[in-house]
């Protein structure tokens, strides 16, 4: 038999990361994801889907991720059900993550998310004092590399 789902997109909430009574770290958030296709006149439906992360995977996704990002889950589905407070018996659903993946790039994460290239203050509120700037050559300008002439064929 086989449980097996993937998804891409994007986080609705920052994700908290919790422990367990027995120090077993723990997040769940939800993801918006929209369906391929729509029906002529009307709007793209976008599903919310509900999943948990535990452990080394939980800690991963809230260290790097926030809200708006893009991002990839491969998990399992698991169900369960309940009472509600009128007695009716309810099922619920949700992804157990295995392995959580970036789905777009830093430049892609950036423009949907002005404040990615801040630093949070202890605070919580994000400051702009606080740019970090690690590209590769940031500080560098287009006469710093030269055009390398060959007659050579390329070797592929």
């Amino acid at each position: 038999m086989l449980n097996c789902v993937i998804l891409t997109g994007r986080l609705v909430a920052d994700p908290e990361l919790r422990h367990t009574s027995s120090d077993i770290a723990v997040t769940r958030f939800t993801i918006a994801v929209n369906r391929r296709f729509a029906r002529s006149a009307e709007e793209r439906q976008t599903d919310f889907i509900d999943i948990v992360a535990w452990r080394n995977t939980a800690e991963f996704v809230c260290r790097y991720f926030k809200k708006g990002q893009m991002i990839a889950v491969e998990g399992s589905i698991q169900t369960g059900s309940y009472q509600d407070k009128e007695g009716i018996k309810r099922k619920t659903f949700e992804i157990v993550a295995r392995d959580v993946q970036f789905a777009e790039s830093k430049k892609e994460s950036v423009s949907s998310d002005n404040f990615s290239e801040f630093d949070e203050s202890p605070s919580g509120e994000r400051s702009n004092d606080s740019l970090k700037d690690d590209r590769p050559y940031s500080n560098g300008s287009d006469d710093d590399f030269k055009e390398i002439e060959t007659d050579d064929d390329l070797p592929f």
